[in-house]
């Protein structure tokens, strides 16, 4: 057994969940992180001294990680894969301990808004789990305040067909300052307050944008009036709508999916061993041309993350200024309009550029980012041979076909093509369409 600690080169600096095994590939350690690089490069930092730290990582063999699309996604893979595999240095599930969710106590008549720590099926609707309990707690006192959700915030057990004592309902705070609509003593509607909580559920489901825009509004406002505290407030009001509105595409963490997701990791660092990238491409974009004799030139960007495909990155362009034809041009056109725009909005550029093509495809796309004095690791596959090309390179590089690194590029590539033909077709139909109708 060797003293080395492990390679951490493949780990990018992207969120997901990170598994640490030891010699024999048993799992010693899973957790998660935003930034994977960063986080675990402090497990091996000999000026930040743990004792959990100095015990694990003399056992770390090898490390594997599941990107996810976003923290509270790696929350859930984190928390199922501690259940199924049980490592020695996780303590939290083990304990019992859970993070929360938000409850809309659907079940009963009067529902409540509650933060509760475990999901049942009682017929209530949950939100969550939320990694950060304390956004969302701060979040649900403000959409208190502000009367937006009032639901009672009472344990009283009532009904519409039992009702509360009036003394009980006389000593409610709530019920004499109006904060709650009152349920217990008939001030509501059954069918009114029912109303505001499907308005809070459709709320928790992700229909924020009005009350994102509110907030925005109102910590400018409060910037320009010099109200720090107030604007501070908002802000925190927006990160927590950021938070709980985070995508998740989590379904269920089988043995499978598991093994599904570790592969396309697995192809990913095996793509910055094979074409020796500096850094792990975790985030790759591909480029393809799709025309028919010249007619209705388009052309396709598709983006993988992580080894799978993002498809609401996926992006397509109509052909403006190149040549009928002139498939090196066309690409020379998508690419500099792509990072073009990129480099306006300041929005980080991807790991790798794949074009679907030879040599002269290229080429073109090489010209169109030096142009815009980038620097961006760029590739192509060429389709009669599986041949990848890379700048400055004399002769093509051969993979070997069942290669990782070479199915995911395969992947990637057949993607584009893929989403670069479906826009012609439908291009050139739209235009037949017309053409009829005329």
């Amino acid at each position: 057994m060797t003293d080395q600690p492990p390679s951490r080169e493949h780990l990018p600096h992207a969120c997901g969940v990170y598994i640490m095994r030891d010699a024999a590939g048993a799992v010693l350690y899973v957790g998660k992180a935003i930034d994977l690089a960063k986080r675990v490069a402090q497990y091996f930092n000999p000026n930040k001294p743990d004792p959990k730290n100095q015990q694990l990582a003399p056992l770390i063999r090898s490390i594997d990680y599941i990107h996810c699309a976003s923290e509270r996604e790696a929350l859930i893979w984190e928390r199922r894969l501690i259940l199924e595999h049980q490592p020695f240095f996780n303590v939290m599930w083990k304990d019992g301990k859970s993070y929360p969710y938000v409850k809309v106590s659907w079940e009963e008549d009067f529902p409540r808004l509650r933060v509760v720590r475990s999901k049942r099926r009682d017929g209530g609707a949950y939100f969550g789990p939320y990694p950060k309990v304390t956004v969302v707690r701060g979040l649900l006192r403000t959409l208190w305040k502000r009367g937006l959700f009032p639901l009672r915030p009472c344990d009283f057990d009532f009904t519409r067909t039992k009702q509360l004592a009036w003394p009980k309902i006389n000593a409610c705070l709530y019920y004499h300052t109006r904060e709650c609509p009152a349920p217990c003593a008939g001030r509501i509607s059954f069918a009114d307050y029912r109303r505001i909580a499907e308005r809070a559920v459709l709320f928790f489901s992700g229909h924020t944008a009005s009350l994102r825009r509110d907030y925005e509004r109102g910590m400018r406002a409060a910037s320009r009036a010099l109200r720090f505290e107030e604007a501070g407030r908002f802000k925190e009001n927006l990160e927590a709508l950021a938070h709980m509105s985070e995508r998740v595409r989590y379904q269920e963490v089988r043995p499978e999916r598991v093994l599904k997701r570790l592969d396309a990791s697995d192809a990913v660092s095996d793509l910055q061993q094979a074409l020796e990238l500096k850094h792990p491409p975790h985030a790759i974009e591909c480029f393809d041309v799709s025309h028919l004799y010249g007619q209705e030139t388009v052309a396709s960007m598709v983006r993988f993350q992580g080894g799978e495909a993002a498809r609401s990155e996926y992006r397509h362009f109509r052909i403006r200024t190149a040549p009928a034809g002139d498939d090196f041009a066309a690409i020379r056109e998508a690419v500099g309009r792509r990072y073009r725009r990129l480099k306006d909005s300041g929005t980080v550029l991807p790991d790798l550029v794949l074009i679907d093509g030879g040599k002269g495809q290229l080429a073109a796309a090489g010209e169109a980012l030096a142009g815009l004095k980038l620097k961006v690791s760029l590739a192509s596959l060429a389709k009669q041979e599986e041949e990848v090309f890379l700048p400055g390179g004399e002769a093509p590089l051969r993979l070997e076909r069942s290669r990782p690194a070479l199915r995911l590029l395969q992947r990637v590539r057949d993607e584009a093509h893929r989403f670069a033909v479906s826009f012609h077709r439908l291009r050139r139909d739209r235009r037949l369409f017309d053409e009829t109708a005329g």
